[in-house]
């Protein structure tokens, strides 16, 4: 009976036993990148399909670094694709015209979060949610760890100014 059962790998199933215990920092990530939990939920699940697909190809790295490539890149790719597509918004969830007041409070940084451009709203996750280092940040990236300390910056300046009320974390080039 052992004879017919399939030998794995070491590699192989050090990505079934990691796979479990990263689920809640995929979900965790996944909401704050789509902003929706459904979609969220359907990223991770993607995320663990193609991990198992392809766990031949794990390589014995870190596998946290290796499922969170995964998972950001089919954002990036569900992205592409709604950007090809129009767009309706609900009447209710859209909010009245006129200058975002800060309170402070966590749909603020909610705000502050969907105003900032995604790579700068990646990297910001990454390192500040899930206490990845600049290095994981970069390789998930794809990007230099001097990029992902440049984004980072710009990240947190920009969602200090919205929670602080500035108008505009912008500067004018004259």
């Amino acid at each position: 009976m052992a004879a017919l059962m399939p030998r794995m790998e070491p590699a192989m199933t050090a990505v079934r036993r990691g796979l479990e215990a990263l689920v809640p920092a995929l979900r965790r990530f996944a909401r704050a990148l789509s902003r929706d939990a459904e979609t969220a939920d359907d990223l991770v699940q993607d995320t663990m399909v193609r991990a198992l697909r392809a766990e031949h190809l794990f390589q014995g790295g870190d596998l946290r670094t290796w499922l969170f490539t995964i998972l950001l890149n089919l954002d990036r790719n569900r992205r592409r694709g709604l950007a090809r597509r129009p767009t309706f918004a609900v009447v209710e969830d859209v909010d009245p015209p006129g200058e975002p007041t800060s309170d402070g409070t966590g749909r603020d940084i909610e705000r502050g979060l969907a105003l900032l451009p995604q790579e700068q709203r990646e990297v910001l996750l990454l390192v500040a949610l899930e206490g990845m280092s600049y290095r994981e940040a970069a390789e998930v990236q794809g990007v230099p760890i001097g990029t992902v300390m440049s984004r980072l910056s710009r990240a947190r300046a920009a969602l200090r100014a919205h929670i602080e009320g500035d108008v505009s974390p912008l500067r004018s080039v004259r």
